[in-house]
């Protein structure tokens, strides 16, 4: 017998199903079940009853959330559907009590999964965090969003961006132009998640004033970065002695967050990854956190999720 939803008002109707049908059209998909609606009812069936019920789960939490005056995407019906699988979808509407920070439109950004969360707040806790997973994730960007909330509270006095500027060695001297027009090209995440938050003008000047330092790994030697969020990214590009190098950068009032996928590596032949060493040597160190996300915290078009999980099938 076919599950039925009755929802209050034509409004949380629409909005529960989304702009034409999509989020019912993924659900059907996702679920291979199939999802009938009628004025302010919604009914789900299919040849699966535990399809069938974790299909109601999602939109029943999924309701929640738009009673409460929240409006939810694609992104989000997609999140929901993957913590029903994993049996967390009762957390949903946890992970947006709580804002990160808002963008420059004045839009909240919160976790989408409770991979994400449990990330933030590892940050949030620890002086030195690793963020650690496919694409998509958000460990990049969610650091960014982070980066600047505590730029904004006046927690840390300056933002320090950088990464391998070149995979497999940072032979910057043959690339055109300045360091910037030389570093800018491999740090495109990273000013995405900069230009979210602050927006593309307030950026640039707070660049011009050293307040946000973009840079190559290399030009981190010698330093100590006190009161400072710094981000290193695409960290499987560094070796051992470039992570060594980094991580002891680290200064008093400061917060360091390194972030890779260990499955893109690009160094050459027997060269090992300084992050995946890093990890296996730091694992069990107080103070430090590492977060192993995975293709149920992705958060961009559904399909890269399955693209995830067939590459490493193979």
């Amino acid at each position: 017998m076919p599950n039925i939803i009755n929802i209050d008002s034509l409004e949380e109707a629409q909005a529960l199903i989304g702009a034409n049908d999509q989020h019912i059209t993924f659900l059907e998909e996702e679920f291979d079940v199939t999802i009938h609606t009628l004025g302010n009812e919604i009914t789900v069936d299919g040849e699966s009853d535990e399809n069938v019920e974790l299909t109601e789960d999602v939109l029943i939490n999924l309701l929640k959330i738009i009673q409460r005056g929240m409006s939810i995407n694609l992104r989000d019906v997609q999140s929901a559907a993957m913590m029903a699988r994993k049996g967390t979808i009762e957390y949903l509407a946890d992970l947006y009590n709580e804002e990160i920070a808002r963008d420059v439109k004045g839009k909240g950004i919160r976790a989408k999964t409770t991979g994400q969360r449990l990330y933030i707040e590892n940050i949030k806790r620890t002086d030195l965090t690793f963020g650690i997973g496919p694409a998509g994730t958000g460990k990049t960007f969610l650091a960014v969003v982070l980066a600047c909330q505590m730029l904004r509270e006046n927690s840390v006095k300056r933002i320090v961006l950088t990464r391998p500027a070149v995979e497999a060695g940072e032979n910057l001297g043959f690339l055109p132009g300045d360091l910037k027009e030389k570093v800018d090209p491999y740090l495109r995440p990273l000013y995405d998640g900069l230009h979210t938050v602050l927006g593309a003008e307030q950026t640039d000047r707070l660049i011009e004033r050293g307040v946000i330092e973009v840079a190559p790994l290399a030009y981190m030697r010698g330093r100590t970065l006190n009161e400072a969020f710094v981000i290193l990214d695409e960290a499987q590009n560094t070796t051992e002695m470039q992570m060594k190098m980094f991580l002891t950068r680290l200064g008093f009032g400061s917060k360091m967050v390194v972030t890779g996928d260990e499955t893109q590596i690009d160094l050459p032949g027997s060269t090992k990854s300084g992050l995946v060493e890093s990890v296996r040597l730091l694992n069990n160190v107080n103070g430090i956190s590492i977060n192993k996300m995975d293709e149920s915290d992705v958060v961009r078009h559904p399909l890269v999720s399955k693209i995830i999980k067939a590459y490493e099938k193979e």
